[in-house]
């Protein structure tokens, strides 16, 4: 559930322009690299996330072109990454994790929440849940026609879906059987879900065999970024294997400090490492790949954005772009916790000999448990009647989670989570000050409009009524949350600002378009300055309704094609089966 992209930490303005050329999958100590070479590249990549990994590839595979990617984080060796169960023990980990926190959040009771963001190569594809969601078909062609973006309908977006995955589920018109991600359906053996799959057929919410597919709507066994039990991230699909062009270059634990400006063009990238000042120029472009918060907060640190908010924390305005840091979006999210009255939950691996078990277990074969990404089921569900796509999505889980600190807890219970898909609340980013130390300032303003407020009531009574279903009698407890005491509209309303969160999905901040908030072009360049584009979760004009990391990727893919002047892939029009409530 978790999505996109990792961070390059901003501010800063000088330099001196020393860069190594670095290749392979880790980075060679200095003093092994002998004489420094690389100072230009033909492109710089802001972020190693799950677009920036995608940009790696695409960019450096005809091997005429040099790319430079920077990233924040270490590489991807935690061994923890690559268990898709053990993920759930370090993702909070401040060494691959930037930990955001949101401002006070008004209509959440003044609370402040969690925004973790992946802090590492591979971004957040290394330490989300691994679902893979491409989101509605309408959602894209919404893009086309609400937000006039030529070529961004779902029968454009389609083939690079595909040609980027290598699907379990076999080559067909939806999925792709030859791309470099993995992607595999849920198949660890629970009764629970089960049960989920059969209360969804009854409570009338619809069942698919495919979220991805002909019919995306209903409950189903969802798909993960895994391939042979083991996590497939942005890295491991597409970054590792570039790694040994030689004309692909990755500093690691890079801080990027801001975008060198020459006139009206990006011209190049300082940075700062093991404390001192670099410059790396770029001939061709640079990419900025840091994810929703990050893109718009390097951005603004290098002068372009609203100015006079820009004038007010003492930067020098290079560009007045107003809409940077705009338009924030993500899906919150509320929970239904159910105590489980049989022993068939999973909390039982939270015992250290049978933890130990389980590790053993999957280095052995990636079998059992440790295997399983936990979230297996869900399902894209109506709210109520007057929407023409669903508006609700389900993650189901075998347990109950709770959090203390960065400990798990884990309960004999079962979890049903459901966001909201397409909220109409929007908040802003803004900068606390014009130092690099300092995160910026997230506003979501999550249930700000009344629009929100009744689809997440709706959310809890869709979701208690599956819940309700004969195939949970077995199974169901009493209510844990939202509880008992939360029947009427007004009480749900009252418990859910008290727990509503996110489902880890910031996007929209440099969104694409053409009006005055705009900030980049259908081709993610940015209006009014050369050399610059904006590749990550960032552009997207409306949130998807679903998780962000495979359209995330897709953006990426595509972005390479516009980036080196090729033609997009030819459309396809597959059919599906929609409005079925």
């Amino acid at each position: 559930m978790i999505a996109v992209s990792g961070r390059c930490t901003v501010g800063g303005r000088t330099g001196r322009p020393v860069i190594d050329n670095l290749a392979g999958f880790a980075e060679r100590p200095a003093e092994k690299m002998g004489t420094m070479q690389k100072q230009t590249y033909d492109y710089i990549i802001v972020g190693a996330g799950s677009a920036g990994c995608v940009l790696a590839n695409r960019l450096s595979e005809d091997g005429q072109h040099s790319v430079l990617v920077l990233e924040a984080g270490p590489m991807d060796h935690h061994p923890l990454i690559h268990m898709p169960a053990g993920v759930y023990n370090v993702f909070k980990n401040p060494k691959l994790n930037w930990n955001y926190l949101t401002e006070a959040e008004p209509a959440l009771d003044g609370r402040v929440v969690e925004m973790p963001r992946g802090k590492v190569v591979g971004g957040s594809s290394s330490i989300n849940s691994m679902v893979y969601m491409r989101g509605h078909p309408l959602d894209y062609d919404r893009w086309e026609t609400e937000f006039d973006l030529p070529g961004w309908a779902y029968a454009d977006c389609l083939p690079y879906f595909k040609a980027s995955e290598t699907s379990d589920r076999g080559a067909d018109d939806w999925r792709g059987g030859s791309g470099p991600l993995g992607v595999t359906r849920g198949s660890y053996k629970n009764v629970l879900f089960d049960a989920f799959i059969e209360a969804g057929d009854q409570a009338g919410q619809g069942r698919t065999d495919d979220l991805n597919g002909y019919r995306p709507e209903g409950v189903a066994r969802l798909d993960a970024t895994k391939r042979y039990g083991r996590r497939c991230s942005a890295a491991v699909a597409h970054l590792h294997p570039a790694l040994r062009r030689p004309n692909l270059a990755i500093r690691t634990r890079a801080m990027v400090q801001h975008i060198v400006i020459e006139g009206n063009r990006a011209a190049g990238i300082a940075f700062q490492h093991k404390g001192d000042f670099h410059v790396a120029r770029a001939d061709r472009e640079v990419i900025l790949s840091g994810g929703a918060i990050n893109s718009p907060q390097l951005m603004m640190l290098s002068g372009i954005g609203p100015a006079d908010h820009l004038k007010a924390r003492g930067i020098e305005v290079a560009l007045d772009l107003p809409g940077v840091g705009q338009n924030l979006m993500d899906h919150p999210a509320v929970t239904v916790l159910t105590r489980c009255s049989e022993p068939v939950t999973i909390d039982k691996i939270a015992n250290p000999v049978r933890k130990v078990a389980a590790g053993i277990r999957w280095f052995i074969d990636r079998g059992g448990i440790v295997s399983s990404n936990i979230w297996e089921a869900g399902g894209l569900i109506y709210g109520n009647g007057q929407v023409n796509y669903p508006n609700l999505q389900y993650h189901f889980g075998p347990m109950g989670v709770a959090y203390a600190g960065t400990e798990i807890k884990l309960e004999q219970a079962f979890t049903l989570q459901i966001d909201q898909l397409r909220p109409t609340s929007r908040g802003e980013l803004k900068l606390k000050s014009a130092s690099p130390a300092d995160s910026p300032a997230l506003h979501f303003n999550y249930l700000q409009t009344e629009h929100d407020r009744k689809e997440l009531i709706e959310a809890i009574h869709t979701a208690r009524d599956l819940v309700a279903q004969p195939a949970f009698d077995k199974y169901r407890g009493i209510e844990i949350e939202p509880g008992p005491d939360a029947r009427t509209d007004a009480e749900i309303l009252a418990a859910i600002r008290g727990t509503t969160s996110t489902d880890y999905h910031p996007s929209g901040t440099c969104r694409m378009g053409h009006d005055r908030l705009a900030v980049v072009d259908g081709e993610m360049r940015v209006h009014g300055l050369e050399g610059l584009r904006v590749v990550d979760a960032s552009v997207m004009p409306a949130i998807i309704s679903a998780n962000l990391n495979a359209p995330t990727q897709m953006i990426a893919a595509r972005a390479a094609d516009f980036i080196r002047g090729r033609e997009q892939l030819p459309r396809f029009e597959a059919k599906f089966s929609f409005n079925e409530p």
